[in-house]
Order: C-alpha cells, then sequence, then structure tokens
C-alpha cells in the first residue's frame, strides 16, 4: 500500500486535527466534568475504526486500479465549470457541522466542538487529497484544499460569531436525462452514446447521482433571512423558511472539453454548437429543517439529519446559454 511506505504524507493532515483537538481541549478544561466518558468511549471506538476503514476501502476499491507514483500536486482549476469544487466546498462544511453536533452530544462546549468539527472536516478531505496525489492520474490540488477550507471556514465563522448556522450549504441531484444519439469516433470506426459516457464517468444509482454526477447535482446557500430580522417583523416571517440560490451546470462529459479517449481507444468530440457546456443560477424556496419546532424527539431527530438536503421546491433557473426556466418542483 503506497501510503504506508510514506507515512509522512500524511503528517500535515494529523497536525491539523491535533492542533485542533488541543484547542478544544484547552477551551474544555474549564468544565471537564461536562463531559460524557461513555459517549466519547463511542465516538472514539466507532470514529477510529470507521476513518480507517473507509480509507482503506477508498484506496482498495479506488486508486489501486491507477498507476501510483511520487506524491504531487495537481492543478484542476477550471474544470467540470467548478462543479467539483462546489462539492468540496460543501462536503466540507456538512462533516464540520456533524462533528460540531456529535462533539456537543459527547459533551464538549460549543466553541471546543466548533474546532473539533473543523478538525475533523478538514482531515477527511485532507486524506482524500493526499490519496489522489499520490495517483498519477490526479494529484493534490491546492484549489480543492481552498474550497475545503472555505466549507470549514464558513461552518465555523457562523458558529463562533453568531452561534448559529444562518447560512447553510445543501445539495441536491436529480438523474439526468442523456440524449439517446449515437455518437461516432473521431475516424468514423466507433460508436457510442452520451448514455454510455456518462454511466462510465459518473456511475448510476441514486448514491452516485448525488456524489459525482456534476451534469445533475445543484449546491446550494440556503439562507435563513428571519435569523437576519432584528426587528419585530422578523416574527411574521417563518423562522424556518429558507431563500436558496443554487449552482449546477449540463453537459459535461469531459473536465474542461467534452472530447475523450475510450477504453479501445478511440477518440470522440462532441460539438460544441450542439452540445455547450454551461453553468446554471437558480433562485428557489427552502426549509431549514432544525428550526421547525418538534416535540416529537424522533421526528426532530429526523429533520435534522436530513438539513444537509435541499427541499424540493420551485425554482427560477438563469443558465449561460441564455436560457431562462421557471421549475414547477426542481431539485
Amino acid at each position: 500500500m503506497i501510503l504506508g511506505k510514506r507515512p509522512l504524507r500524511l503528517f500535515a493532515a494529523w497536525v491539523l486535527l491535533c492542533l485542533c483537538l488541543q484547542k478544544a481541549l484547552a477551551q474544555q478544561s474549564a468544565t471537564p466534568d461536562s463531559l460524557y466518558p461513555q459517549r466519547l468511549t463511542w465516538v472514539l471506538g466507532l470514529g477510529i475504526p470507521a476513518y480507517g476503514g473507509a480509507t482503506y476501502l477508498l484506496y482498495d476499491t479506488w486508486y489501486k486500479n491507477y498507476e501510483l507514483g511520487p506524491f504531487h500536486t495537481f492543478n484542476d482549476w477550471g474544470e467540470w465549470r467548478g462543479m467539483d469544487k462546489a462539492g468540496h466546498l460543501y462536503a466540507t462544511y456538512a462533516e464540520s457541522e456533524l462533528a460540531f453536533r456529535v462533539a456537543q452530544w459527547v459533551g464538549f462546549r460549543r466553541n471546543s466542538a466548533v474546532w473539533l468539527g473543523v478538525g475533523t472536516g478538514m482531515l477527511i478531505q485532507s486524506t482524500l487529497e493526499i490519496m489522489d496525489g499520490f495517483s498519477q492520474k490526479w494529484g493534490f490540488s491546492w484549489p480543492d484544499m481552498a474550497f475545503n477550507i472555505a466549507g470549514a471556514g464558513l461552518f465555523a465563522a457562523q458558529e463562533l460569531h453568531w452561534q448559529e448556522q444562518r447560512i447553510r450549504i445543501k445539495g441536491s441531484a436529480w438523474h439526468p436525462g442523456y440524449p439517446e444519439a449515437v455518437i461516432t469516433s473521431t475516424d468514423g470506426q466507433s460508436t457510442t452514446s452520451l448514455q454510455e459516457r456518462g454511466q462510465d464517468l459518473f456511475g448510476q444509482g441514486a448514491v452516485q447521482t448525488f456524489l459525482k454526477n456534476y451534469n445533475a447535482t445543484t449546491v446550494w446557500l440556503s439562507i435563513n433571512p428571519s435569523s437576519f430580522l432584528a426587528t419585530p417583523s422578523a416574527k411574521k416571517f417563518p423562522a424556518w423558511l429558507n431563500i436558496a440560490l443554487g449552482y449546477g451546470a449540463g453537459n459535461l462529459y469531459g473536465g474542461h472539453d467534452n472530447t475523450w479517449t475510450s477504453d479501445s481507444g478511440a477518440a470522440f468530440e462532441l460539438s460544441a454548437q450542439n452540445y455547450p457546456r454551461y453553468s446554471q443560477f437558480y433562485l428557489s424556496l427552502d426549509l431549514d429543517l432544525r428550526r421547525i419546532p418538534v416535540n416529537n424527539r424522533t421526528l426532530r431527530t429526523l429533520l435534522h439529519s436530513l438539513n444537509w438536503l435541499k427541499i424540493p421546491a420551485p425554482a427560477l433557473e438563469i443558465n449561460t446559454r441564455g436560457g431562462v426556466k421557471g421549475h414547477l418542483w426542481h431539485w
């Protein structure tokens, strides 16, 4: 296992987590009795093996199938019309908040839990970037790391300043319908379809669609207006109603352009006129499920656990193809 031969490459990620943990424990030391030892034991007992197992499983099922080599960097800025960067922003934000909630459940004070959340989110994403750094096909991406930091930073800044999340990053995805037209290789000797290309790139099924299909995913800034209103009129605006600004993209069948080479060596190129790559901007409504008053503990837990997803709602789309669309129901 190549990562095992170069353990110092993981040092930076571990240092970041240790610094956050040290700061959290220093702040926590004033009230050590607030921790729940049994809960802490459960979290560490399950979390550490889960992290190690997931890291090895990812390597075993993905990275070892590609040629590995010395650690190197890779500038992927501009690929996928920024959808991969939006994904990094979203993932690190969600992971940081989840770890923060777990730390609070264990008994850490708010500020301590924030630093633990940030450290955990950055550790998870840094591990992926470091593994990319050893792959000849990719590399360690500083732009990816910048958006990882931005996602964790947005979470931490709000929690430390407002003690709540007024601006949430959420995600949504819907499996796109690929054109059925036959695509012929540049030499005219081979054929394929966009459905086949899409499945090769992005996989199939709901999970793969949500995680890696850049044509299907939308990343949202879900803003809670009532939390910014300090006047009595704020009471007239539902505390659980959000305004959502979304970003997506379409006709993406390659990183920088719609050209690719099949496993058999056939080269394919899509016409930019027939299949223009474009960005999509959305305006919609959303719900902050954590702000809905619910007395039932089970239902409240369920709503809170789903708050990283954008709620389906009507939406207005403006795209760079010059189109304006209204969606009665968009997710």
